[in-house]
């Protein structure tokens, strides 16, 4: 299926338990009236981003791939005793390998079309970023200069994988995208966004956010919490002329202080470090460490599949009121 219809079935089952719990058989209905959100980093299936282990990697496929015709097995051998020195002459014989592949595919290989395809396919899409990363290894580890993140390969198989400085005691830094995770009081999960591009920051996230939960369930929450990354003076602006209870944690550790004598802030405030908890349910129980899907758009429909999947799992376990008796 694709993601947008995954993402409309958590949307109308996220209606259902808030507008009509009845038919849910629920004790209650779920409220919308705070909201409580987090980011995090869901990071890619890959290996620590080392320049020559790139390199490898790029040999590596080229020649795996250059295994299927028949008379390249001596050619591959003499090529594969020079490759951790010759990797332009490796992208070469795979260029032209690629071409002879299209060619006669039929003659000198029992591969199906399709088969065919995805190898030349895979030989252009490391072909392509070899440049790149010779390059790479040769500023890094020959010229000794740093390169800015968004200039880095961090894989030839992932290109949609990020640099995202986390500053976490034992995750100083990782690589993968952003997911930002909005969820209700009782936990039930009613937005969320993987980032294929690099992150926004998390005001842009949330403003996105609260707008496509007003388009999805019919309104806006009454208030909303998060972190001090979600708090500025702008943001606070746009959630009082929208009509929303600005709950994220102030930047001031003076105004905190004094937002903190206020009981509903206080409680949201208490409440929200759960949220940290859910996204550790979220990820380690729906999606899997690390979560294995290869490419952005099946990392996106995996993470989609994981959201309806904790809300079933989440109603599943709430009180539930006995449907009534139809009438005789």
């Amino acid at each position: 299926m694709p993601q947008s219809d995954v993402r409309e079935l958590v949307d109308q089952l996220n209606r259902t338990a808030i507008e009509n719990a009845r038919q849910l058989e629920l004790e209650r209905a779920m409220r919308l009236d705070v909201i409580l959100l987090d980011t995090t980093c869901i990071e890619a299936n890959i290996h620590f981003p080392t320049d020559w282990v790139l390199l490898r990697d790029a040999v590596r496929t080229l020649m795996t791939q250059s295994r299927r015709r028949k008379d390249s097995e001596k050619r591959r051998k003499l090529v594969l005793r020079r490759m951790k020195v010759l990797a332009k002459q490796v992208q070469t014989h795979a260029q032209r390998y690629a071409q002879q592949l299209q060619s006669d595919w039929q003659e000198q290989t029992d591969l199906h079309e399709g088969e065919m395809k995805q190898i030349v396919t895979r030989i252009k899409v490391i072909v392509e970023q070899l440049p790149a990363a010779i390059k790479q290894a040769h500023e890094r580890i020959i010229g000794g200069r740093k390169l800015e993140n968004n200039e880095k390969i961090l894989s030839l198989y992932e290109p949609d994988v990020h640099v995202i400085v986390r500053r976490k005691a034992g995750a100083e830094v990782e690589f993968g995208n952003t997911l930002l995770l909005v969820e209700q009081e009782d936990g039930l999960i009613v937005d969320w966004k993987l980032n294929k591009e690099i992150s926004p920051g998390d005001i842009a996230l949330m403003q996105e956010s609260l707008q496509r939960i007003k388009k999805a369930l019919g309104r806006y929450p009454t208030a909303v919490g998060g972190d001090r990354g979600f708090a500025s003076k702008a943001s606070h602006r746009w959630l009082e002329s929208e009509g929303i209870f600005d709950v994220n944690c102030p930047r001031d550790p003076q105004e905190l202080a004094q937002r903190m004598q206020d009981p509903t802030f206080r409680n949201i405030q208490k409440r929200r470090a759960q949220t940290e908890a859910r996204i550790g349910i979220v990820k380690n129980a729906f999606l899997g460490a690390p979560l294995r899907s290869k490419g952005f758009e099946h990392r996106e429909l995996t993470v989609t599949w994981a959201v309806l999947a904790h809300n079933l799992c989440l109603l599943a376990d709430l009180p539930k009121k006995p449907a009534l008796a139809k009438a005789a």
